[in-house]
């Protein structure tokens, strides 16, 4: 008998690979949508930030909140020390010297919390306020931080 030669048998062909993204999708689509709306929230949040963080600034807001703590009868209302809310509502307009300013101000102490109401208007870059007072939470007693009008008002 004569040796046969062998055939070679033909190596199966390995499918090719699937591409990048039928590979990488199930991760990719959830994780560009999580990336979206992350980063819509930082804009938001960020948003928020500057805002209340302008309002804060305003000299209408410091000054509101430094009469509430050196106040005699806010202290003894709310007690000391006294803390600003984080949230402020309101608004501030203010254009070189003249301006306008209606703010809402939570703040509370050990005792309580309360909030400050303070609409003033600011004319040759002087503010003048035509309400400034405190508002305790639950007994509503009303506090006048005004320096120029008498406590009986």
């Amino acid at each position: 008998m004569e040796p046969t030669n062998p055939q070679p048998v033909p190596a199966a062909v390995p499918p090719p690979r699937p591409g990048w993204w039928s590979r990488n999708w199930k991760w990719f689509v959830p994780m560009g949508c999580l990336t979206f709306i992350g980063i819509f929230v930082a804009v938001i949040l960020l948003l928020f930030v500057v805002i209340f963080g302008a309002m804060r600034s305003s000299d209408v807001y410091k000054e509101a909140v430094s009469r509430a703590r050196a106040n005699p009868e806010v202290t003894e209302a709310m007690g000391a020390p006294l803390k600003e809310g984080f949230f402020v509502s309101g608004t501030t307009n203010v254009s070189g010297g003249t301006g306008d300013a209606n703010l809402e101000i939570s703040i509370s102490g050990p005792k309580g919390s309360g909030k400050i109401y303070a609409v003033a208007e600011k004319a040759a870059g002087q503010w003048t306020y035509s309400r400034l007072e405190v508002v305790t939470n639950g007994s509503n007693q009303r506090i006048n931080l005004r320096a120029d009008t008498p406590e009986s008002e």
